[in-house]
């Protein structure tokens, strides 16, 4: 069945809510491995794991209305690399709710474990080798957004693009963030996943740099259609 394609506001709403959710689900889990272990690899496969999870299902559950960014770096590769029309209105637009919506995740997140919502994280993430990390996770998870329009291949998204990013996890030295809007959700929350306010500038940064790299990386691989309005997997699983 194909549905009707979503009006802007109700596509920003999506993002706002969708954002929210992984960003709960994801500095959720954090404080809940906190609490089970003391021991890091056990952290951090718990919050890899619901991290994963909770991306591949919103994905599949907010893909057909919006894309299911999530993500600035994502709308911004996709704005750079289609150019639809109305499409920087779209992107500002999606920017902003992922923002708030970041936000709104860690304060939920951190109400439903009993914790004051608001305290500033305390772990600085802001060393160079963690830096490249975050640059290597959000160019591979640009590629792979990419990689999957140009192949034709949308409907992988919620499996690969979830799939990815709970191996980047493991991966590299940063943890892969790999997203500005959960990075500053996540700097509100003093716990396994945060990021003190100080180092989210320098880690933004690194994702926008990685975000570039992996749009070259893209281009390598599988040429550019900017110009030809070809429809990506975004637009398919909106359309579709």
């Amino acid at each position: 069945m194909r549905m009707s394609p979503a009006s802007l506001p109700r596509r920003a709403a999506a993002e706002f809510i969708g954002t929210a959710a992984l960003v709960a689900v994801v500095v959720g889990s954090g404080i809940r491995a906190d609490s089970l272990s003391q021991d890091t690899g056990v952290r951090l496969l718990a919050n890899a794991s619901a991290s994963a999870l909770g991306l591949g299902l919103l994905i599949a559950l907010i893909g057909p209305l919006s894309g299911a960014h999530f993500n600035p770096v994502v709308t911004l590769s996709e704005w750079w690399s289609r150019r639809p029309e109305n499409g920087g209105r779209e992107a500002i637009a999606y920017i902003g709710a992922q923002l708030a919506g970041a936000v709104a995740g860690a304060l939920l997140a951190e109400a439903m474990f009993g914790r004051a919502p608001g305290a500033w994280a305390t772990e600085p993430r802001a060393e160079p080798h963690l830096l490249l990390g975050e640059a290597v996770a959000t160019a591979g998870l640009v590629l792979v957004v990419q990689g999957l329009r140009h192949i034709g291949r949308p409907g992988l998204a919620p499996v690969a693009v979830a799939g990815y990013i709970g191996a980047a996890i493991w991966f590299t030295s940063s943890g892969s963030f790999a997203n500005p809007a959960a990075t500053v959700g996540r700097s509100l929350s003093d716990s396994f996943t945060g990021i003190a306010p100080a180092s989210v500038p320098a880690f933004a940064a690194a994702q926008l740099l990685g975000m570039l790299g992996g749009l070259v990386l893209a281009g390598v691989l599988y040429g550019t259609d900017r110009a030809s309005g070809e429809p990506n997997a975004v637009e398919a699983r909106r359309t579709g």
